[in-house]
């Protein structure tokens, strides 16, 4: 028979696609479990939102798109949108790409950019699939270990020394998904020095930017002068609107970039949904109310998780500045964030990803996802409480 690539054997399956069906799996068996493991808001998308995109549909918008980067309304809509959020100025004629979902918006940054020697920073802890789509494209993956002692702090020194003549581009998620942390002005720094002194690309992920808590602002490094010409922005609706079933995200970014993912694009995914498109333009030019509603709801639910993480014994459960995930370190244990994970799920019926998936080697650490109901957030964190002395 003929063979498979041999990509199969380097790709394992999404961590958190897996415990997520795995707890369907658990609850088609009747066992009553809380699934935090997976990155989706519990609210509906906005209900004007919704109306645009089912108008869409009643008015024929199901064919192909034209142009196939994005609807020339659309284009706009998000040129306006990095305008006024990332103070960054895009054509979009040229400097846009929209994409079905912003997860394939990194696959085609990559791809544009990459050859099969370069190399990518990847700073950990890291989203799960960076490292797996960096192989993808062909290019390695090398990774930054940050550290929980000084709160994932980015350092010069650190940042410098991982770099080799084939760095090619960095891959930086601010909010970060899984700690929850945000850039300071200092890492900022940090990463302008190291990227212009490597000349390197930035793959700057903002797909967390409306869920941000205790009054921050959310800096895009694309707006960062000299960096802009360098720096290409992952975005999309999936989390800060409510819309993660309807894939679309899109790419922004110097035109010579863009140029190249637009013709991949157009040769793979061909374009995202029309009709997504039009809920879109809707979502971003209609009122934001909606939005900010859902972000205070989630910095309620910041505060109750990390409160009641912490007043575990043995367990510690950094400050979160953004997006929606806890990454409690589990204190004086002799087992692996894996083995925890499996614990917590056996003994409390409660769904987390291991620290392990997301780069952490220096310390043991659960991530939650605290975008469910308050209520099963208590229920989860009662569960575990009472079984903490096994960890």
């Amino acid at each position: 028979m003929p063979g498979l690539t041999q990509l199969a054997e380097q790709i394992p399956k999404s961590p958190t696609i897996a415990l997520t069906d795995k707890a369907n799996q658990l609850r088609s068996q009747g066992v009553d479990v809380i699934a935090l493991a997976g990155g989706e808001p519990d609210f509906d998308t906005p209900a004007h939102v919704i109306e645009a995109g089912i108008n869409a549909i009643r008015e024929g918008q199901t064919h192909y798109a034209a142009p196939s980067k994005g609807l020339t309304p659309l284009l706009e809509a998000i040129a306006a949108k990095t305008e006024r959020d990332n103070n960054v100025s895009v054509n979009p004629k040229t400097d846009i790409v929209v994409t079905p979902g912003g997860k394939f918006s990194i696959y085609l940054a990559l791809k544009s950019i990459l050859n099969p020697t370069d190399e990518v920073l990847i700073l950990a802890p890291y989203w799960v699939s960076y490292p797996s789509m960096v192989k993808l494209v062909g290019a390695k993956p090398v990774i930054v270990p940050l550290s929980i002692d000084d709160n994932y702090t980015i350092s010069l020194d650190q940042l410098r020394e991982c770099v080799t003549p084939n760095t090619k581009a960095i891959i930086v998620n601010s909010p970060n998904n899984p700690s929850g942390r945000m850039l300071t002005s200092n890492e900022i720094e940090v990463i302008a020095t190291v990227a212009q002194e490597a000349d390197m690309w930035i793959i700057t992920d903002e797909i967390y930017e409306k869920i941000v808590y205790d009054g921050r602002q959310h800096v895009s490094l694309a707006s960062i002068p000299e960096l802009k010409d360098r720096s290409l922005i992952i975005n999309g609706m999936s989390k800060g609107y409510a819309m993660t079933g309807w894939r679309l995200g899109w790419l922004v970014g110097p035109k010579r970039v863009l140029d190249v993912a637009t013709i991949f694009n157009s040769q793979t995914a061909t374009s995202a949904a029309t009709f997504t498109m039009h809920a879109t333009v809707e979502a971003l030019n209609g009122s934001q109310d909606v939005i900010e509603t859902m972000r205070q709801s989630y910095e309620e639910r910041r505060n109750f998780i990390v409160e009641s993480l912490n007043s575990i014994d043995n367990i510690y459960c950094p400050p979160i500045e953004g997006a929606f995930y806890a990454l409690p370190q589990i204190q004086n244990t002799e087992k692996s964030s894996a083995e925890v994970a499996e614990l917590i799920l056996t003994e409390a019926q409660v769904v987390g990803v291991p620290g392990s998936a997301f780069g952490v080697t220096d310390s043991v650490n659960i991530r939650f996802s605290y975008a469910t109901d308050r209520n099963l957030l208590e229920k989860a964190v009662e569960r575990i409480q009472k079984m903490a002395h096994l960890l």
